[in-house]
């Protein structure tokens, strides 16, 4: 659980600071690039005026800024045939100039780019037919390109810098959370062994009362009773203490300080399971089916496995229609094991099904339909059995598929 919420906090931390930087970088590129274009307009509009012959980005006089852009004038008749070309250090192929003016006389704007050339252009009517100015801007592009891939690189310096920092702020933020999750497992634990002994020793004088003689029919009625409220309890004890194992367990599997398990039959240990519960099936009404793939392994613990589906067994036999079917399935599925069992019974709505796997949760359709109903823990061990080997458990329910549970291992 632990690992879980470090690996949430350093991708909402990273999300929400790259969001942030994505804006700044964002904006200032996107201001840079509107600042370049503003300055091509207006050293168009310079030109056109016929204020200067050719025009550049800062100081005219200087051959460094001479070489970022440049304005040329073109004189045109009606026709489109060159008149004039102003003085400018541009210089334009012929070839070119041809192309640059065909495409902007056939443009419906008075101003744009070239597709095929980096060149900005705007024209105005004459007398005597069109004045085209026209501003080299591959300079001005490069310069963008080279922003761009700056800004990508800061980008990715900063993500990378950010996980860091991330990962080791996310230890010192959960640190409280570490010490409270364990405080809370390790008395969970303590108590429920401390539980034991006094009800193992309840259990043994309350056979003792049962088996005496001159207690009359009234009493042993209250004997029996208590008989089974303290078995009752012995379970909730042993369901704490499996929930605590498997809260150590996962955590062990979390920070990788446990060996890997060795191989198990996942077909043997649910065929013997569905054999268990064939029984159980025809008292209550239902029967199962299975469908087990041959020589499906995992790396599990072969006990746990068995409760978890003992655990799923027992709740879709408990809650089926009668004379439907409970239906086992288990195939590998892309190099995982997939366990589905399902049955037809009352729908489980989308608001229960988020709290189905929650500890002490019971949905009110089961304390209404039963009285063999635990603690509201079954799922919730077997969630956390499956999650301490690194699976998932999750379940569905629709009024046509029915309920199914799916392990995937």
């Amino acid at each position: 659980m632990l690992a879980r919420l470090r690996r949430e906090f350093i991708a909402i931390t990273m999300l929400l600071v790259g969001l942030v930087l994505v804006g700044v970088l964002g904006m200032m590129f996107v201001s840079n690039a509107m600042t370049l274009r503003s300055v091509t307009t207006r050293i168009l509009d310079r030109a056109i005026e016929g204020d200067i012959t050719s025009a550049q980005i800062g100081d005219t006089t200087g051959e460094q800024s001479a070489e970022i852009m440049l304005a040329v004038v073109v004189e045109l008749d009606h026709s489109g045939r060159l008149l004039d070309l102003g003085e400018s250090p541009v210089q334009i192929p012929v070839d070119t100039l041809d192309d640059v003016v065909a495409e902007i006389l056939s443009s419906p704007s008075d101003q744009g780019e070239c597709e095929s050339y980096p060149i900005s252009w705007e024209r105005a009517r004459m007398p005597y037919g069109w004045r085209v100015a026209l501003v080299d801007t591959y300079s001005r592009d490069a310069a963008l390109r080279s922003q761009a891939l700056n800004v990508l690189a800061v980008f990715a310096v900063s993500m990378g810098a950010l996980f860091v920092v991330s990962y080791l702020l996310s230890g010192w933020v959960l640190r409280p959370v570490q010490r409270a999750w364990d405080q809370q497992r390790r008395f969970v634990s303590d108590a429920s062994h401390e539980l034991k002994t006094p009800l193992a020793v309840i259990l043994a004088n309350v056979q003792i009362l049962e088996r005496e003689q001159g207690i009359d029919a009234s009493a042993r009625r209250w004997v029996r009773s208590t008989h089974e409220e303290a078995l009752h309890m012995k379970c909730l004890v042993e369901d704490l203490l499996t929930l605590a194992r498997a809260d150590e367990a996962g955590e062990s599997t979390d920070q990788a300080t446990s060996g890997p398990l060795p191989a198990a039959s996942l077909t043997d240990l649910v065929s013997g399971c569905c054999l268990e519960f064939d029984a159980v099936a025809y008292e209550r009404g239902c029967s199962i089916e299975s469908e087990l793939s041959p020589a499906v392994t995992a790396r599990v613990r072969p006990a746990d496995y068995q409760r978890v589906v003992r655990t799923l067994l027992d709740n879709a036999t408990k809650y089926a229609r009668p004379g439907s079917v409970v239906r086992v399935r288990l195939v590998r599925d892309a190099r995982r094991s997939r366990l589905e069992v399902s049955n037809h019974g009352d729908v489980i709505s989308p608001e229960e099904l988020e709290h189905l796997f929650d500890r002490f949760y019971r949905t009110d359709r089961a304390r209404q339909r039963t009285s063999e109903g635990g603690f509201g823990l079954g799922l919730a061990i077997a969630k956390a059995l499956i999650e301490s080997v690194g699976g998932s458990i999750s379940a569905t329910s629709t009024e046509r598929d029915g309920t199914t549970f799916t392990v995937l291992l």
